[in-house]
C-alpha cells in the first residue's frame, strides 16, 4: 500500500514546487541531470564487464583489507555507495565472493563514497563545472555510437561524467537564485532535536533521490550560501548514510540468502556508525575543526568542515566494527539460513515433496553479466550433480556407494535390492525439471545482455544442462527393465544387464573424479577415450546377444529389450559425456571453440 502511494505523492510535491517556484524547477533540473549521470555511468560500467569484474574480484578481495580497499576505490570512481552495494550482493547472490569479503567492500564503499563529498567541496562550488561538462557529453556521445563495446562503454562513462557536472551546475545555480526567494536558514533547529529533525531529513531525501552524493551536491550548495546551517547540515549527512541502505535493501529483496544477509550488514553498519555520530556529535566536531584549523581551513569554510566530517564518522564507524565482522558473520549466518543442503543430494534418504527450484539465479544478479554467468554455471553445476544422482538410483544404486567404492564390479555383482521410495519419474520432477526449467528461463532472459564471448558461454552451459536431461530420460527407459532383469532367474540376461549397470556406473565413476579433480589437461582425451570404449562395449553387447539368441538361453522378448536398452545406455553415456566435458572446462579458453564448434545440430535446435 505504501509503495504504491509513494511514487504519486512524490509526483504531487515536485508539480506544487515547479507551480510555486521556478528556482525549485532549476534545483529539480539539477538533481534529475545528475541522476542521469549516475545512470550512465553504470551502463558504461556493466559495458566493460565480461570477465574482467571477476578476475579483479579474485585478485583483489582475498583478504579483508583488500575488500574494503576495492569497496573504497570503486566507489571513488563510480561515486554511489548505493550501486556498489546492488553489485556487491549481485556477486555475492552468484557465489562470486564470500560475505565476509561482501562486507569488507560495504565498509570501504562508505568511506569511497565520502571522495564525492570532497570533490564537490574543494572544486565543484568554485569551478564552472559546466564547461568541462560540455565537451564531454559531446565526445561521449561520438563514442557511444559506435559498434565496439569498449567504445560504448568509455563513451557512456564521458557523458555520466557530464552529466555530473552539468547536474551540480545547475543545482547550484538553482540554490544561487533560491537565496532571493526564500530563506532556508529560517527554518533552522538547534540542540538535539535538530539532529533527529534532520537526520530524517537526510533519510527521506536519500531514499527519494537513491543518491547520497546527490543530497550532498544539494547540502553544499544551500550550506555554502547560508540556506542551511553547519549543525543541521551535519545532521544531513548522517541521516543520508542511513538512507543509503535502502537501495540496498531493495536490491536484496530479489536475492538469494547471502544477498538479504549483506544488506542486513550494510544496514547495521550505517546504523550503528549514524548512532555513534549522534551521540558523540558535539566531540565530533571539536575533532573536526582541530582537523581543519591543522590542513589550514577557515574557521568559516563550513563545507570543507563538512566533507571532513562524513568521511571522520566512517572511519570511526569503519574502526569500531572491524573486530566484529567475524562474529556479526556468524549471526547472520544464524538468522538468515539457507533452504537447501550443501551436502550431496542423497535420493534414497529425500523427505521432502516440494519441487526443487534454481537457488542461484535471481533477479540480483541478472544485472550485471559476470554474476549471471557465474550463477548460471553454478545453477548447472547443481542440476549436473542432481543428475549424477538421479542415474545412479536409476541403475539401482546410490552415489554415496558410487563415491565410496574402488571396485564397481564388486559393487554390481553384490548388490542387494534395498527400499527405493520413489519411482524415477517422479525424482526427475521433483530434483531436475524445475532447476531445468529456471536454467532455461534466465538464459533467455539475459541472453541479449551478454558480450558475445559470454554469450558463447551461456549456450554451452545450455547444451550441457540438455545433455544431462537426456541422459537422465534415456535412463528412464531402461529403469523398469533393469529392475526386472537384475533379479531375474536367467543368469545370462542377469549378466547383460549388469553389464550395462557397469558401463553406466563406470562413466558416472570418471566424471565425478574429473570433476573432483578438474584434471583439464587429459578431460578431452578421456572423453574420446570414453567413447571408444562404449562403442566397442555396445558391439560386444550385440555379439553376445547373438550368441544368446542361438544357443536360447534368452527369448526373443529378453533379447528385444536388451537391444533397446544397450541403445539407451549407449546414449545416455555419450550425453552425460559431453555434458560433462563443457561443465568441466567451461573455465578454460580452449573450450569456447571446442564444444561450440562440435554442435551445430544443438545450435539449430536452440535457435528454434
Amino acid at each position: 500500500m505504501l509503495n504504491k502511494l509513494f511514487l504519486p505523492v512524490i509526483f504531487v510535491l515536485l508539480i506544487y514546487g515547479f507551480w510555486q517556484s521556478s528556482e525549485f524547477k532549476i534545483i529539480a533540473a539539477g538533481v534529475a541531470i545528475f541522476l542521469l549521470g549516475m545512470i550512465y555511468l553504470e551502463k558504461g560500467f556493466k559495458l566493460y564487464t565480461g570477465g574482467l569484474l571477476e578476475n579483479i574480484l579474485k585478485k583483489t578481495t582475498d583478504t579483508l583489507w583488500k575488500s574494503i580497499s576495492f569497496g573504497f576505490t570503486t566507489t571513488s570512481l563510480l561515486q554511489s555507495s548505493s550501486l556498489v552495494s546492488v553489485i556487491v550482493i549481485s556477486f555475492l547472490s552468484a557465489g562470486m565472493i564470500g560475505l565476509t569479503t561482501g562486507v569488507g567492500i560495504i565498509l570501504g564503499a562508505n568511506l569511497g563514497s565520502t571522495t564525492g563529498a570532497w570533490l564537490v567541496a574543494l572544486f565543484g562550488l568554485s569551478m564552472d563545472l559546466s564547461s568541462y561538462a560540455t565537451p564531454m557529453l559531446v565526445f561521449g556521445l561520438i563514442l557511444n555510437t559506435r559498434k565496439k563495446r569498449h567504445s560504448r562503454g568509455m563513451g557512456a562513462i564521458l557523458m555520466g561524467i557530464g552529466f555530473l557536472f552539468l547536474g551540480i551546475h545547475y543545482m547550484k545555480e538553482g540554490f544561487d537564485a533560491f537565496q532571493s526567494a526564500i530563506n532556508l536558514a529560517e527554518f533552522h533547529i538547534e540542540g538535539f532535536q535538530g539532529v533527529i529533525v534532520y537526520a530524517a531529513i537526510g533519510i527521506i531525501a536519500t531514499v527519494i533521490m537513491q543518491s547520497t552524493n546527490a543530497l550532498m551536491v544539494l547540502v553544499f550548495s544551500a550550506l555554502a550560501i547560508g540556506q542551511l546551517g553547519y549543525d543541521n547540515a551535519l545532521a544531513i549527512t548522517i541521516g543520508s548514510n542511513i538512507g543509503t541502505t535502502v537501495t540496498a535493501i531493495l536490491g536484496a529483496i530479489g536475492a538469494n540468502v547471502q544477498g538479504k544477509r549483506l544488506a542486513a550488514a550494510h544496514l547495521a553498519f550505517n546504523v550503528i556508525a549514524a548512532c555513534i555520530a549522534i551521540v558523540f556529535l558535539q566531540p565530533l566536531t571539536i575533532i573536526v575543526d582541530h582537523i581543519a584549523i591543522l590542513m589550514g581551513i577557515a574557521e568559516n569554510h563550513f563545507t570543507l568542515k563538512l566533507a571532513i566530517f562524513h568521511t571522520l564518522f566512517n572511519i570511526i564507524g569503519i574502526i569500531t566494527l572491524l573486530p566484529f565482522i567475524k562474529l556479526m558473520v556468524r549471526k547472520l549466518n544464524i538468522l538468515f539460513t539457507d533452504s537447501f543442503s550443501k551436502e550431496p543430494l542423497n535420493l534414497a534418504k529425500v523427505d521432502k515433496s516440494l519441487m526443487e527450484r534454481a537457488i542461484y539465479l535471481n533477479s540480483a544478479v541478472m544485472t550485471y553479466p559476470d554474476a549471471a554467468m557465474r550463477a548460471m554455471t553454478k545453477e548447472c553445476s547443481r542440476l549436473y550433480r542432481n543428475t549424477l544422482e538421479l542415474i545412479c538410483y536409476g541403475i539401482y544404486f546410490s552415489g554415496e556407494q558410487l563415491r565410496a567404492t574402488d571396485n564397481l564390479t564388486e559393487l554390481v555383482e553384490n548388490w542387494q535390492r534395498g527400499e527405493q521410495s520413489w519411482s524415477i519419474k517422479g525424482l526427475y520432477i521433483r530434483h531436475i525439471k524445475g532447476i531445468y526449467a529456471d536454467i532455461i528461463h534466465f538464459g533467455s532472459a539475459i541472453e541479449g545482455t551478454l558480450p558475445r564471448q559470454q554469450a558463447q558461454e551461456l549456450f554451452a552451459l545450455k547444451v550441457a544442462c540438455r545433455n544431462f536431461v537426456q541422459a537422465i530420460k534415456h535412463v528412464k527407459h531402461i529403469y523398469k527393465n533393469m529392475g526386472l532383469y537384475i533379479e531375474s532367474d536367467n543368469e545370462q540376461i542377469r549378466h547383460q544387464y549388469n553389464e550395462l549397470r557397469l558401463c553406466l556406473a563406470s562413466v558416472l565413476k570418471l566424471v565425478d573424479i574429473l570433476g573432483v579433480k578438474r584434471n583439464y589437461d587429459h578431460i578431452h582425451e578421456h572423453a574420446a577415450q570414453l567413447k571408444l570404449e562404449l562403442l566397442e562395449q555396445d558391439q560386444q553387447t550385440h555379439s553376445a546377444l547373438n550368441s544368446l539368441i542361438r544357443s536360447e538361453q534368452v527369448d526373443s522378448y529378453m533379447a528385444s529389450s536388451l537391444l533397446n536398452d544397450s541403445a539407451h545406455v549407449h546414449d545416455a553415456c555419450t550425453s552425460l559425456i559431453d555434458g560433462a566435458v563443457i561443465m568441466l572446462t567451461r573455465d578454460k579458453e580452449e573450450y569456447r571453440e571446442h564444444d561450440l564448434n562440435s554442435y551445430p545440430e544443438q545450435q539449430g535446435h536452440e535457435a528454434h
